[in-house]
């Protein structure tokens, strides 16, 4: 259901912090253009916990309405009580979704049967699939692959989002999970190995600034070009790791602002991106675009 380069898109601001709509268009029509496979609104990088219901409906249409056939459009939907998420899930599933990307509940730390119990919960309430989203840096819990399989059993759970950024980690749940089970990377270093063991795509940082790198680097791991990946994915190695040299999404924004594709809108507390590192980041990315510039025009 889910493949490819999924990106996790950013929210445009006015420097006000007011919702850049225009510029939310633009990012659209670019992901479109770029080979991009599917588009998360509201997501961690989209800075999910800062936006209002209302905002995240009119993105949510606004992309619905621009995004070209076949392009997958999720919504992130998180929370640590339960009842909220299953509401929310509700309130989305009738917005033409493909999808709904629930994380796991932050600050309460459930066991691993709160875990289950939450996500069974969330997917009785919505009306489209759900992929799970284990991102334990951010939510102080982890969600084990035992209880990852157990999950694969509950109708309407499609898919998981795994942001540990371990091999190993990928391996055992493509052990673990049944072979229609969807597995996405949600770590950009590891992306392309983690197709090679058996993940489906990568719902990616990256591809907010080089979309079209990041979908021909998948589209060579998914087809089982390895070497011809890996050679794809080389120029953009510093990249991913500065886009993580704050927290995200505040370089990824600053990135795209400096390219002149958003202004530099950010709500706190989140912040703009250290002037000190300024320089590392746009090197970063303008050494990944060069390559890929440059492999485009030899294909």
């Amino acid at each position: 259901m889910f493949t490819g380069s999924l990106v996790a898109l950013v929210t445009p601001m006015h420097a006000d912090g007011s919702l850049d709509l225009a510029a939310w268009d633009g990012l659209l029509d670019w992901h479109a253009a770029a080979g991009t496979s599917g588009v998360v609104v509201g997501g961690s990088t989209g800075e999910s916990v800062a936006l209002e219901d209302s905002e995240l409906l009119d993105l949510l249409r606004r992309a619905r309405a621009r995004l070209k056939p076949g392009m997958a459009l999720i919504a992130g939907v998180g929370g640590s009580a339960t009842s909220q998420v299953a509401t929310r899930a509700a309130a989305l599933s009738g917005l033409g979704l493909d999808g709904l990307l629930v994380v796991t509940p932050a600050y309460n730390r459930p066991t691993q049967e709160g875990l289950y119990q939450h996500f069974r919960t969330v997917a009785a309430a919505s009306a489209v699939p759900l992929v799970l989203y284990n991102v334990p840096s951010r939510t102080a819990c982890d969600l084990l692959p035992a209880t990852v399989a157990r999950l694969a059993e509950v109708p309407g759970i499609v898919a998981l989002k795994e942001a540990v950024g371990k091999l190993e980690r990928i391996s055992e749940l493509r052990a673990r999970l049944p072979q229609g089970f969807c597995l996405l990377s949600g770590d950009d270093p590891s992306a392309r190995e983690s197709v090679r063991l058996g993940a489906q795509g990568v719902i990616s940082i990256s591809a907010n600034v080089v979309p079209e790198a990041m979908a021909r680097m998948m589209a060579a791991a998914l087809a089982g070009e390895h070497g011809l990946a890996a050679q794809l994915d080389a120029p953009l190695a510093a990249l991913h790791a500065d886009l993580c040299i704050e927290s995200n999404p505040i370089p990824v924004k600053w990135a795209l602002a400096d390219a002149g594709r958003i202004e530099a809108g950010i709500r706190l507390p989140l912040t703009w991106l250290s002037e000190s590192l300024r320089p590392r980041v746009r090197a970063a990315l303008q050494a990944a675009q060069a390559v890929a510039l440059q492999e485009a025009r030899s294909a």
